[in-house]
């Protein structure tokens, strides 16, 4: 029962939304309060008021944890099975991280010494939690997985022209300005701002090679950050279609007999969910399948 509360058959049912809810707010108002607090006087007015607030949240989202730590094993993934070493292995999977990292940082304070305003402004992690419900970082998540060589392949080149311009800048300007290009290190923060387009102007180069390598490092780092934007909004497209074909077999499977019953109807509603399609998309491929039924004895026109 507490498995399918914290959204263990997905999202639908009204409990599970209620509960997502509440902690999506509780989330919210954590982040709004490490904000609000980060402004000195009203960290002083009303100090009482954020550390009472933290106290409760701590308590909320350290009791969710243990919760979720304790159904690990009723997942539906069998490697989560087993009494301890299934809960174990759900521990040290992402979103648990993400839920300890949440409320370790209050723990900690109390064994190790911590500047209190680090401390403060660790609690801005807890946005991380936001992850479990948003449907838009799953996506992402799987087109990062499904894009890793090509991302992998990108990163490789940029690294290679990274290297290779900050070695040319301090071979080109150290004499020139060695209180400016000291060493490799320090000029690659000249060649990541440069690619990146953002060129703060705080190590510019004045010799006439370093000037052309500038030029020629600012015509690469536009094609740089195009490549991974490109690879990443294909990968979402080819995303987004794998996705909405698996939704589109699951209808054709609830239409083989022409009718579709409540207990289908959920069944659909609950993958359109968890595919993260939006309503009006799973409305027209749902009405897509129905136009292709047979006219004659309503089945799908593969149905024997």
């Amino acid at each position: 029962m507490v498995w399918h509360a914290l959204g263990g058959e997905g999202h639908n049912h009204a409990v599970v939304k209620a509960i997502d809810g509440v902690l999506i707010l509780l989330i919210v108002l954590n982040i709004l309060a490490v904000i609000l607090e980060s402004m000195e006087h009203l960290a002083v007015a009303h100090g009482p008021v954020f550390h009472a607030f933290d106290i409760a949240s701590v308590a909320v989202f350290t009791i969710e944890y243990l919760l979720r730590l304790w159904t690990a094993v009723e997942e539906a993934e069998p490697r989560y099975h087993h009494p301890l070493w299934g809960r174990l292995r759900w521990a040290v999977s992402p979103m648990a991280i993400v839920d300890l990292i949440s409320v370790l940082p209050f723990y900690l304070g109390y064994f190790l010494q911590f500047d209190l305003r680090a401390m403060r402004v660790l609690r801005v992690l807890r946005v991380l939690k936001l992850s479990r419900y948003s449907m838009a970082i799953s996506v992402m998540v799987s087109v990062a997985r499904q894009e890793s060589r090509a991302i992998g392949a990108v990163m490789f080149v940029m690294m290679v022209v990274l290297v290779l311009t900050s070695s040319l800048m301090f071979l080109f300007e150290h004499r020139a300005q060695p209180h400016v290009f000291t060493d490799i290190p320090t000029a690659m923060w000249w060649s990541v701002v440069t690619l990146t387009t953002l060129g703060y102007g705080d190590m510019v180069p004045v010799t006439p090679l370093g000037r052309m390598l500038g030029g020629l490092t600012a015509i690469l780092g536009v094609g740089m950050i195009a490549l991974p934007a490109g690879v990443l909004a294909s990968g979402f497209s080819e995303q987004m279609r794998q996705r909405r074909e698996e939704y589109r077999e699951a209808v054709a499977r609830a239409l083989e007999d022409g009718l579709l019953s409540r207990t289908e109807r959920r069944r659909l509603e609950e993958t359109r969910t968890t595919l993260g399609l939006s309503e009006d998309e799973a409305i027209r491929v749902l009405e897509a399948a129905v136009n292709k039924l047979c006219p004659h004895c309503g089945r799908a026109p593969h149905a024997e």
